[in-house]
């Protein structure tokens, strides 16, 4: 019988690899704590109309990525390829967005049919935060600093690079739209298949095509910026204002619209070049128009979304991953002899009472002594506690040896098991110091 496989494009996340992922998350976590966002929790499935109406129709992400299809109810569902819809949705949905100012936060997988490739997969995760019912350039700045002092805390500003536009509100797009449809027809020979659709369909995505010739083809369009209101461009040049005072330094991308119609004022991204051709790690803008666009009332609306798996690549490709968060154990206690299993069981259990915060690894299934220290070093334990009976007996051990390990040293300390609890207290001391 054959061996069954993951769906392409679908990876398992392997023990050593979710060290990783531990780590992102919990920095992560600690961040959007400190600036005062709560957690919002929603399913990883919804009504196919929630993302038709949010992210258009007429986007590659609906007419082509979408994992669709009806349920036994006869009712088009989809698996979410995008986590705003469904926050904006929930928020809505439970009363928490009308004459109330939220600033959530959410993690999770998505999905999207698209060509799998490095970092950019068919189940993917992001992190994503959502500020609602806040007017001004002030909460686009915050979430903005919010993902600088990310970036600063996991050690990665120096390779990451912010580029902002206006993209004016829906009226100004669709003024623009035409403009751009009827300098795009003038260029039809020069544009690929994806591109002629999109000038039909969505003419400000062939701004965002990485094709040479269309690119060149694109030199002397209309300048969106042309098209954008006074109040927009107030609002973009405040913006700019605020990140320059907060040191966040940004350049400006004329051709950087987002794939997502729920945009509108400013939109982002974060980019790297340490990904190759994938460079974007991070993106959002304001989207106020997006609730009432799904049943609710207008509210205002602003946040970004994290590729969380580009994130973890480039934390590992750039070694930014700290040594200890690959450590899954801080003591490795090691059980040698017969009649020891009990006491050993009593021991680690007072050890992880006593200092929650270590990981304490108990040897199970017996062995021979240079068997479990080889296992204990291969842990990344820092100390191994050690229960050894060189004869047969039943009685309780009244000493234990100690040793560090992340020392050349094979020097052990024995211990009276009485006073285990405050010599490991010791090397911890020590070792912190």
């Amino acid at each position: 019988m054959a061996k069954l496989q993951a769906i392409r494009g679908m990876n398992d996340i392997l023990p050593d690899q979710s060290l990783s992922w531990q780590y992102l998350e919990s920095v992560f976590q600690r961040i959007v704590k400190r600036f005062g966002y709560q957690e919002i929790r929603f399913p990883i499935m919804e009504r196919t109309e929630l993302f038709k109406r949010s992210i258009g129709e007429v986007t590659d992400i609906v007419e082509k990525e979408m994992y669709t299809f009806d349920d036994r109810n006869g009712d088009s569902v989809s698996m979410r390829p995008e986590g705003t819809a469904g926050c904006v949705r929930a928020a809505n949905q439970h009363g928490l967005l009308y004459n109330q100012q939220q600033r959530l936060w959410y993690s999770g997988p998505m999905f999207r049919h698209e060509r799998p490739q490095k970092g950019r997969y068919r189940q993917f995760h992001q992190f994503g935060v959502e500020a609602f019912g806040i007017a001004g350039p002030d909460i686009d700045a915050e979430i903005l600093q919010l993902s600088a002092t990310l970036w600063k805390e996991l050690s990665l500003s120096e390779f990451l690079t912010l580029e902002i536009n206006n993209i004016g509100s829906a009226e100004d797009r669709k003024r623009y739209g035409l403009a751009l449809t009827k300098f795009l027809k003038s260029k039809v020979g020069q544009l690929d298949e994806d591109a002629r659709n999109r000038m039909l369909t969505n003419p400000m995505r062939v701004l965002e095509s990485k094709i040479p010739e269309v690119q060149e083809a694109l030199e002397g369009c209309p300048n969106l910026q042309d098209f954008v209101s006074e109040k927009s461009q107030e609002h973009y040049l405040k913006l700019q204002s605020l990140l320059t005072r907060a040191n966040i330094p940004f350049i400006e991308n004329a051709h950087l619209v987002r794939g997502l119609d729920y945009y509108n004022y400013c939109v982002y991204e974060w980019t790297t070049e340490s990904l190759g051709a994938q460079g974007a790690v991070c993106g959002g803008g304001r989207y106020d128009g997006l609730v009432e666009m799904l049943g609710g009332k207008p509210t205002l609306a602003a946040g970004f979304a994290i590729g969380a798996e580009r994130l973890v690549l480039m934390l590992d490709s750039l070694g930014k991953i700290p040594k200890e968060a690959h450590n899954p154990a801080d003591v490795y206690v090691l059980v040698v002899g017969v009649n020891l299993a009990e006491q050993a069981l009593e021991l680690v259990q007072r050890i992880r009472t006593e200092y929650p915060q270590l990981a304490v690894v108990l040897h199970c299934g017996g062995g021979k002594y240079n068997s479990q220290l080889k296992k204990a070093f291969s842990s990344g334990a820092r100390f191994a506690v050690v229960l050894e009976r060189e004869e047969t007996g039943s009685d309780d051990l009244k000493n234990v040896k100690i040793r560090r390990l992340l020392e050349d040293s094979a020097v052990s300390e024995t211990v009276e098991i009485t006073n285990i609890l405050p010599k490991l207290g010791e090397f911890l001391q020590n070792s912190d110091g």
